[in-house]
């Protein structure tokens, strides 16, 4: 590929980048539905303008080099681009730009068959845990479905049903390749292990808030929702168990994915506890989505260090 190709810019952002996206949205989400509007905003501005950025080198590099789009496009880090299109969706259709939302879920609908395809034909045994993904990009349509449903009919609400229980299996399947020494050793996408957990709770609790349901289909969606959220919440406890003894200092780009599985809980409690009436559930979603909030902030702190180092080395500077 000669210099000037297009997805020559590709090399400076990694499908795993998509994990910011994905980490930024759900706080807006969260900051949303805690009245933080302002926050929600900016943070929403954020997603988008990085999200935008990502599209572009997808685009760019499926244009320039097949062959590396088609190495990146096989991998599990891949899935966050239709992850990432349905947090944007969501939190767009909660602003009410309903075009807006239901553009996105046409193409993150569009692209994901395609994608998960393409990753399930290359999993092994021992993944780290970005194997989740898998679960994360179709629960993503499940909720932004369950969200457009009110409005676009209750076709798209069984559509959203099928995106959940779809998703619950690929869980399933991602479990069962998980590798289980990543808990202690994972660089940060061993967290969405949880994350996948938080999202699924979080479509559970859509679906019930849509109202199309009733009877024991309703007390099948409430409870699958609370355990999803329990399950979520034992996870989080492990993983953190994990990074207190062998601790990994240091910025990584897979440390974003760690911020996403936080935000999605935190919002997943939300509204869980909106869905179903339990107050306690809506202080433990403040709660998480402050450690949430705080721990954006650290990994962004520490993404803007490593980008000075590379650039003061390029200069011959020291490290």
């Amino acid at each position: 590929m000669t210099g000037g190709a297009p997805g020559a810019r590709w090399t400076a952002l990694p499908p795993a980048a998509g994990a910011g996206v994905l980490a930024t949205g759900i706080l807006s989400i969260g900051f949303h539905l805690t009245g933080l509007e302002t926050v929600s905003v900016v943070t929403l501005c954020l997603a988008a303008a990085l999200w935008l950025l990502l599209a572009y080198d997808f685009s760019a590099l499926l244009l320039g080099d097949r062959r590396r789009w088609a190495a990146s496009a096989d991998t599990p880090p891949a899935l966050t681009a239709v992850a990432a299109t349905t947090v944007l969706g969501a939190r767009f259709e909660l602003l009410g730009r309903t075009p807006v939302a239901v553009a996105l879920l046409v193409l993150a609908a569009a692209v994901w068959p395609v994608l998960l395809a393409a990753v399930l034909r290359h999993l092994t045994r021992r993944a780290p845990g970005a194997v989740f993904l898998i679960c994360v990009a179709t629960q993503g349509l499940a909720v932004l479905s369950a969200l457009l449903a009110p409005e676009a009919g209750e076709w798209l609400g069984w559509v959203a049903l099928a995106f959940f229980l779809l998703g619950l299996l690929l869980y399933a399947d991602a479990l069962a390749r998980f590798d289980l020494r990543e808990v202690v050793r994972g660089a940060g996408d061993h967290w969405i292990a949880a994350g996948a957990l938080a999202i699924s709770a979080l479509a559970a609790s859509k679906l019930l808030a849509s109202g199309q349901w009733s009877g024991g289909a309703e007390t099948t969606l409430r409870a699958t929702a609370f355990v999803l959220l329990a399950l979520d919440l034992t996870g989080c406890a492990v993983l953190l168990c994990g990074e207190l003894a062998h601790r990994r200092p240091g910025y990584d780009v897979l440390r974003w994915a760690t911020v996403f599985p936080l935000g999605m809980t935190a919002v997943a409690s939300l509204s869980t506890a909106a869905a179903t009436g339990v107050d306690g559930l809506d202080t433990l979603g403040r709660v998480v989505l402050g450690i949430a909030a705080a721990a954006w902030l650290l990994t962004a702190y520490g993404l803007g260090r490593a980008v000075r180092g590379r650039r003061g080395r390029r200069r011959g500077w020291p490290p």
